[in-house]
């Protein structure tokens, strides 16, 4: 048996930081290595197998092992002065060239007559008393901590105490077990020998990673600007902070961030970089950037994860090994099928795009996300969703858990759409209506999920009859209390394989009664979940929904503290957009520090390569939504067009607009210009079909009509004449409704402007986006023609860019001279 060092009796002599002999390099003499893995992690990854199955509860207990610090801590209180709690527990594994360490932390010790006993708790969803044993991967994480325990106090003999609570009733169930220290020894050397390969894996490629990034080099001669940018990017990461960065279209913020990003980790400044983005587009660009720096050598292994939904070789997620051939076996393919990839690189160099990704899962015939997952627990820089970091019900456990942290370098892209994204990812809603559906579908069988949901429908028939458009609550504890029941009733359907959720029915209908009751178990568990995270950031309102539906909502509103949280689990974060102005309303929103650092990227392009106007003297105020007014902006849209021949975009604030203002310009376009307008629920292919169209021309105009904030108000990039003027209608107010007004009055309460809050910033940002679809490179050369008599006004004047300051205000009388003269001149 290999020597296992005892922990106890080395942190004394070394402390917390590693010694000159934990820094050597592989095979250096007496020097040796760390390779770190927690208990947890150990067991979970070597010891898995057979099915993925979401048929049971499964799934909401993974997220219960996350969520029950508080009933560990009722629990361990009632143990008694004698129970020692969270003890942390560590041994080391001598393989020579390296130190495996692992670590972790013992729920409780105790001593029973004479015996020490390991005590393992676990929070779930299910009925305890339903439960005939411990999951075997629990089981083994106590005996890790058992072993360690025992070899540290020469114990012959140690018990473990597996402890069931479920986070809803607080029941408790237990399982008892004895093991000698030899059998522990024995059974923890093979785990630990199954590891030993993928760190040495780790180690090896740490350092020839580490040895190319110190050859690698910015790949282009750097922009004006550019430079700069770089350095307070890495400035930033050395000393731990966040950083904002208003960066202009053709800066190159994405090379910017990742190139410095990259060199801190070369630098022991980070470990994984996790580059966050809100659109495909943008993860292409990343792909390209990290592309041109393996091209002069880096070794990096690059992950993008892609959604469920988007990778699934079924078509439509259902996770089980009836519905699907890859769910049956994947835990005993997927540990080869991940080694296989990782180890390949000399034929692949680490590119793990979508479609790598499902080829490998292809080949191994196993799920491809749930591969792609494991995959991110190796690789250098993760590319995904937002969701993947800050979403409480979609981050990623493995990284973010609760007790967690690690050396991340989170670079965030177009970081101005994470102030909505993550209101979105902290507010939940319930609807009475499907209370009253699952109570229908589940009446024959259950009579403990039919009462409770009656009560949850009694209150919020309630609160409907006394409520007009919206209602605020101050309280909804005992609906929340119910709430707990209706979750626990469904859990044991779920966790019954006799109910009618578990037993196939060959009926359509019942078939998707059951997907929405499942769908309903997860909302209401989300639910519970945010119920518990409230305080002074959010609101508590039922309102009737336009779709005529009853709604319940916890609407988070000031989402900093949230998402502060969330970065505090890496080192540093550099959040950067083209259009994150003002500054200080996003940095107030995404972070709430007074620390932060902020930077202007200056524009590379030739300020005489662009035009911007003002159009004062139409207006698209509701008040002033009249026949005239859009017969008055038509003419506008004519008079830019007629000035240049070539290919333009429209913005508007609405699709109603839109409609109204194209009926008045048909009647006035010549025969040259071919109108083509965005509508409702595009395909991904008429997304497509609709931006080919924008082809380079000398004659004729093509004038697209588009809804700003929609899909083609941001994201495309349409280079040099593919696209020469942008023509933005209104400064794109969100239309008010019930949420924005009750943002407003939350901000007007706490003396912050609440119409800056809720309409005037988000709606300049989206016109700010809409006119950054003109000048892309520079080459380019267009005109930005903005209309309302509001860009008149400093209050939103202030949300433009410093690159507008050349602006001048026109009229329709004169916006064709203005513009013609523009043209004119002699652009090289």
């Amino acid at each position: 048996m290999r020597q296992i060092i005892r922990k106890a009796a080395v942190v004394s002599r070394k402390g917390s930081k590693q010694t000159e002999n934990e820094k050597g390099r592989i095979s250096a003499g007496d020097k040796v290595e760390l390779i770190r893995v927690s208990v947890r992690n150990l067991v979970e990854f070597i010891l898995r197998s057979g099915d993925i199955d979401n048929r049971r509860g499964t799934v909401a207990d993974k997220d219960a092992m996350q969520m029950g610090s508080r009933l560990h801590r009722k629990i361990q209180g009632r143990m008694g002065a004698d129970y020692h709690a969270e003890v942390p527990l560590k041994t080391e594994i001598d393989y020579e060239t390296f130190l495996l360490v692992v670590e972790g932390r013992a729920d409780g010790i105790f001593k029973e007559q004479e015996k020490y006993v390991i005590d393992e708790i676990k929070g779930v969803f299910r009925d305890v008393e339903r439960m005939e044993e411990a999951d075997p991967i629990h089981l083994a994480q106590a005996k890790c901590y058992a072993c360690i325990y025992a070899g540290q106090r020469n114990l012959e003999e140690i018990g473990v105490q597996m402890t069931y609570a479920n986070l809803d009733t607080e029941e408790i169930r237990r399982f008892h077990y004895t093991y000698t220290k030899a059998e522990l020894e024995s059974w923890f050397e093979e785990l630990t020998a199954a590891y030993r390969k993928w760190a040495q894996m780790q180690l090896e490629w740490k350092h020839a990673r580490k040895d190319s990034i110190g050859k690698t080099v910015f790949p282009y001669p750097y922009r004006e600007g550019q430079k700069d940018l770089a350095a307070a990017v890495y400035r930033t990461i050395w000393h731990g902070k966040k950083l904002f960065i208003q960066a202009p279209t053709g800066v190159g913020k994405t090379l910017s961030t990742v190139f410095p990003a990259v060199q801190a980790v070369g630098q022991d400044l980070g470990d994984k970089i996790f580059y966050l983005t809100a659109k495909t587009i943008t993860r292409t660009v990343a792909e390209e950037a990290f592309t041109l720096l393996k091209k002069q050598g880096l070794h990096y292994k690059v992950l993008t994860l892609t959604a469920k939904e988007k990778i699934c070789f079924c078509g439509e997620p259902d996770c089980n090994p009836e519905k699907c051939p890859y769910a049956k076996g994947h835990f005993d393919r997927v540990n080869d099928a991940v080694f296989e990839l990782l180890t390949e690189y000399e034929e692949n160099p680490g590119n793990y795009n979508r479609d790598r990704i499902m080829e490998q899962a292809q080949k191994w015939q196993v799920c491809p996300f749930e591969m792609a997952l494991d995959v991110s627990l190796w690789s250098d820089a993760i590319i995904c969703d937002y969701n993947y970091v800050f979403d409480p019900q979609a981050k990623l456990k493995r990284f973010f858990s609760e007790g967690v942290k690690g050396d991340y370098l989170f670079l965030i892209d177009e970081a101005h759409n994470l102030v909505e994204r993550g209101r979105e990812m902290y507010s939940a809603t319930l609807y009475k209506e499907d209370f009253l559906d699952v109570k229908r579908f589940l009446k024959p069988y259950s009579r403990k999920a039919v009462a409770a949901l009656e009560r949850g429908n009694k209150y919020l028939l309630e609160w409907k009859r006394e409520c007009e458009e919206y209602t605020l609550l101050s309280n909804i504890d005992t609906f929340a209390l119910n709430l707990f029941n209706v979750s626990h009733a469904l859990e044991q359907i779920l966790e019954d394989r006799e109910s009618i959720m578990n037993r196939p029915s060959g009926d359509g209908e019942t078939e998707e009664a059951k997907k929405k009751t499942l769908d309903f178990y997860f909302q209401v568990r989300a639910f519970l979940d945010i119920y518990e995270e409230i305080d002074d950031s959010y609101e508590i309102y039922v309102q009737h929904d336009r779709d005529g539906r009853f709604a319940l909502r916890l609407y988070c509103i000031h989402t900093a503290d949230k998402l502060g949280q969330c970065l505090e689990k890496g080192r540093a974060a550099i959040l950067f957009s083209a259009t994150l102005l003002p500054v200080q309303y996003y940095m107030e929103l995404l972070s709430g520090e007074k620390d932060d650092y902020a930077v202007y990227a200056k524009s590379t392009f030739d300020p005489a390569r662009k035009k911007v106007l003002l159009g004062l003297d139409v207006s698209t105020k509701y008040t002033r939504r009249t026949t005239a007014e859009f017969r008055k902006i038509a003419s506008y849209i004519q008079q830019v067009t007629e000035a240049k021949a070539g290919n333009y975009l429209v913005f508007f604030p609405s699709y109603k607009m839109m409609t109204d203002v194209k009926e008045y310009f048909d009647e006035l376009k010549n025969p040259e210009t071919e109108v083509i307008e965005q509508s409702t629920h595009m395909t991904e292919a008429q997304r497509e079909e609709f931006l080919d169209q924008f082809q380079e021309r000398e004659t004729g105009m093509l004038v697209g009509f588009c809804v700003m904030g929609g899909i083609f108000g941001e994201g495309i990039d349409l280079k040099k004449n593919r696209l020469i003027g942008a023509i933005v209608v209104g400064p794109g107010l969100p239309q008010v409704c019930n949420e924005r007004e009750i943002l407003k009055q939350y901000y007007d309460r706490r003396n912050m402007d609440g119409f800056d809050h809720a309409y005037r910033y988000p709606g300049m940002n989206k016109v700010m986006q809409s006119a950054g679809r003109v000048i892309r490179t520079d080459e380019d050369t267009g005109v930005i023609v903005l209309l309302d008599e509001r860009f008149g006004q400093q209050q939103y004047r202030s949300s433009f860019p410093r690159e507008w300051a050349d602006y001048e205000t026109c009229t329709l009388n004169n916006v064709k001279e203005k513009l013609t003269a523009f043209w004119n001149q002699n652009f090289k």
